[in-house]
């Protein structure tokens, strides 16, 4: 098997690992393949190269299907890291990582408002006072369970943008995850943030295995907003725009 050595150490490389470890648990019951750690050096993580090809609608069904059993292999708790990870994860680009708060939230909403949304509003700069009104009345909603459902967590990607999809000429594989107990529809939302490839078979295998809830296309942006707000801290720009484009939405 080849092999490449991934740049990272410390602390990130470790939360790296235990994000690939747990996604692929659920390999074991269909869950998405993961790229193989095969070692940790000095320098980094000694991963397998994964070859690429262009992906045919096929696997991007079945990478869908195995996606929702990767979902359904859950999490302890809304907020918790992947098993046996007891600090705050990272969020971010190498050389650019901010802290991802972590612990055990009893719905999806506060959650995100608290740990997900309301910290990097707190970093972006420019925003005027009514601008960070807008993102509190969001977090409010949020944190009074108006987005909530019955799903119980599930065990996400957390930064499934089509740049951490990696297709051979057969699969999917998953690379650089910011595993959480998360709501599934934050790694839908994610493939369609950046436009992951027959995005619409994806979706296809997914509810073949998992439906969505009722809505789940009216909540896209919704659960888009981490990520997007996560760019208008570290690139500024249109992403601030876009983040209170997705407020005004839905406060």
């Amino acid at each position: 098997m080849e092999t490449f050595i991934k740049q990272t150490s410390g602390s990130a490389a470790g939360w790296e690992r235990a994000g690939l470890e747990w996604l692929a648990e659920a390999e074991e019951s269909g869950g998405a393949r993961v790229c193989r750690i095969l070692g940790v050096a000095e320098d980094g993580l000694e991963l397998e190269l994964i070859r690429e090809a262009a992906p045919s609608k096929a696997a991007a069904r079945a990478f869908g299907q195995a996606l929702a059993l990767t979902h359904d292999a859950g999490a302890e708790a809304w907020g918790s890291g992947p098993a046996g990870w007891r600090d705050n994860g990272f969020q971010g680009p190498a050389g650019q990582q901010l802290a991802l708060q972590l612990g055990a939230w009893k719905a999806w909403g506060r959650m995100y408002a608290d740990a997900r949304i309301a910290p990097l509003v707190g970093k972006v700069q420019g925003l005027a006072a009514a601008d960070r009104d807008l993102f509190e009345r969001l977090c409010g909603r949020l944190r009074d369970g108006e987005f909530d459902d019955d799903d119980a967590p599930s065990r996400i990607h957390g930064d499934l943008w089509a740049g951490n999809v990696l297709w051979t000429p057969d699969e999917a594989v998953l690379i650089d995850p910011t595993s959480y107990g998360g709501h599934r529809e934050d790694d839908i939302a994610a493939l369609a943030l950046f436009g992951a490839p027959h995005l619409r078979e994806i979706v296809e295998g997914y509810v073949q295995v998992h439906p969505l809830e009722a809505g789940w296309q009216e909540r896209v942006e919704l659960h888009q907003l981490h990520l997007v707000l996560l760019h208008a801290v570290l690139f500024g720009g249109g992403y601030v725009n876009q983040a209170l484009a997705i407020a005004r939405r839905y406060a």
